[in-house]
């Protein structure tokens, strides 16, 4: 168990390491990944019980995660190195030929047990995991992170539908809140209108709160799991903010998929002091 501090610390080099590895390979989604850096590390680092030493591609008797948006592999991979999943020198390979850190996940990197990046599948798998673990009286929870953006699929809705009818009160979803995706905003492609009622409706349990804001994620994360075994599945409403630590980033959807240039590269940095040491 981490501190807040402790748990900013990393944050702040898992978003160093996302700049590094999407410039040097010249490829990458660095606005949601930014943006996820608080949420990734509060997991890892604070909430599951999960380990690089048990990890398991079955995940019985542990904590499991899914990464729905695929897309912000940089993130999730610059979490599972510093939490020791496997060398964090190999962040320096992303996108490379012949590299297991391919621009959506697979599960050749340890940690990961599907691949994912066709977005709208990652509660589906969720929900048979829970279902699993249930049946397996396995009293482990299953997470999963899924882009705002990402709800505009009609598969996510019948995943919602069918955990609320089955009970799935192990598993807890969290929604990258951001308002971007990649054309725009997400209330000019498509709004998703009063999402809370949305999944209240669908018979959720709904927390919302301030995805950059540690302590606050600390805390959401302890309602979730309080809710755990009470008959409704979870979801936390996160708000982010695209590109969180990197100003020029911020705010705008066009760093959806865009890697910086050396001088952006610079100045990204230079607001991103080094605190464990790069790779």
């Amino acid at each position: 168990m981490n501190d807040v501090k402790q748990l900013q610390d990393i944050a702040t080099q898992v978003r160093r390491d996302i700049i590094r590895m999407i410039f040097a390979s010249q490829s990458g989604h660095p606005g949601g990944s930014l943006g996820c850096a608080d949420f990734m590390t509060v997991l890892y680092f604070n909430v599951m019980n999960a380990s690089p030493q048990t990890f398991t591609t079955d995940g019985k008797n542990q904590d499991m995660f899914f990464l729905s948006n695929g897309h912000i592999a940089p993130v999730w991979y610059s979490v599972l190195a510093r939490a020791g999943y496997f060398d964090v020198n190999e962040l320096g390979t992303l996108r490379k030929l012949h590299s297991k850190l391919q621009g959506h996940p697979t599960n050749y990197v340890r940690g990961v047990r599907i691949a994912s990046g066709s977005l709208g599948q990652g509660l589906s798998v969720a929900c048979g995991a829970a279902v699993a673990k249930k049946m397996n009286s396995d009293t482990n929870i299953v997470f999963t992170l899924h882009g705002d953006g990402e709800l505009q699929e009609g598969q996510i809705w019948e995943a919602a539908m069918f955990a609320a009818a089955k009970k799935l009160d192990n598993l807890i979803a969290t929604v990258d809140y951001n308002g971007q995706q990649i054309d725009g905003t997400v209330d000019n492609v498509l709004s998703l209108g009063d999402l809370p009622a949305k999944f209240i409706a669908f018979g959720w349990e709904v927390i919302q709160l301030n995805g950059n804001d540690i302590a606050e994620l600390i805390d959401g994360f302890a309602k979730a799991k309080s809710f755990v075994g009470k008959g409704k599945p979870i979801i936390i409403l996160m708000k982010t903010e695209m590109g969180q630590g990197v100003d020029f980033m911020m705010g705008t959807h066009k760093w959806h998929g865009k890697a910086p240039s050396e001088e952006q590269t610079r100045q990204a940095l230079a607001q991103l002091p080094e605190t464990l040491g790069d790779y």
